[in-house]
């Protein structure tokens, strides 16, 4: 199965686990963009991918299916561990690139079906289409290079993740910064500005600007599992530090919202095709 698919974005690999396990790691013009292991879908290789189950594993009783919206696709990692942990859940995947979901049909195995949609499409552009309050988790994982594209990290995009959660749903998102934490900070400012609890789960020597990585967000308008997920974080194989709403505050102090930018349309399918950001496995 190893090889190498053209995309809107480049070139996609797939390289083998030199473990003799049945996994593979999807390359996006020669960066890790995630890890499937096509025998256990149970295993998150990449920090920010644990951090989701964990946030996940935490934020709803133990096996209760969940209805998901994915923005980004990659190889579904997300997805399969929501189908294998919690049976029944239906999940929709939208990637703007239509040769990844392709790649993710052809190379594990995925095919739509009522528990499992995969969607070509932009992002923001699906969530207009999708069932007000017809979802408990949205995730956001998607790339243009090595940063979001501005339209999924505004107050107006948020607004319709709102939309399309419950009234107590949880969002997630992948932020990838540098050791300035300048993204991480406007990001956290906008989720502060649109729901009620916000946390970040980061590794500490990046929280400490020393170096480049993943950020993860969570926000909610119920209350976090706070502690469940301090625990969690803390039994991890990779260290990871929780900030919650309060501590979140203070470090996106003096920070406002990223807002659209006037006029601002959303883009068609296919004109801001996503990438990988750079994670650590």
């Amino acid at each position: 199965m190893a090889g190498s698919w053209p995309v809107d974005t480049g070139r996609a690999d797939l390289v083998p686990d030199d473990d003799g396990r049945r996994g593979w790691t999807l390359v996006v013009n020669g960066v890790p963009s995630s890890h499937v292991d096509l025998d256990d879908p149970t295993r998150l290789d990449f920090e920010y991918v644990r951090w989701f189950g964990d946030a996940l594993d935490v934020w709803a009783p133990d096996g209760d299916p969940l209805r998901v919206v994915h923005l980004g696709g990659a190889g579904c990692t997300v997805a399969r561990y929501v189908a294998a942990t919690r049976p029944g859940s239906r999940q929709v995947v939208v990637d703007v690139d239509a040769a990844v979901i392709d790649l993710a049909r052809r190379a594990f195995g995925l095919r739509s079906s009522p528990r499992l949609r995969l969607r070509v499409g932009d992002g923001r552009a699906a969530l207009g289409d999708l069932v007000e309050h017809g979802y408990e988790v949205v995730v956001r994982d998607a790339f243009a290079g090595a940063s979001v594209p501005r339209h999924l990290i505004t107050l107006e995009f948020l607004e319709q993740v709102r939309r399309v959660l419950t009234p107590a749903g949880l969002y997630l998102a992948n932020v990838a910064d540098d050791p300035h934490l300048a993204v991480a900070r406007a990001e956290a400012a906008t989720a502060l500005a649109a729901f009620r609890e916000v946390a970040l789960v980061a590794e500490p020597g990046h929280l400490h600007g020393r170096r480049y990585g993943n950020v993860v967000l969570a926000a909610a308008d119920g209350p976090l599992p706070w502690a469940a997920l301090g625990r969690r974080l803390a039994s991890g194989a990779v260290r990871a530090r929780m900030l919650d709403t309060g501590e979140v505050r203070a470090f996106a102090a003096w920070r406002r919202p990223l807002r659209d930018a006037p006029a601002e349309a959303v883009p068609p399918a296919g004109a801001d095709a996503p990438g990988s950001a750079p994670v650590t496995p």
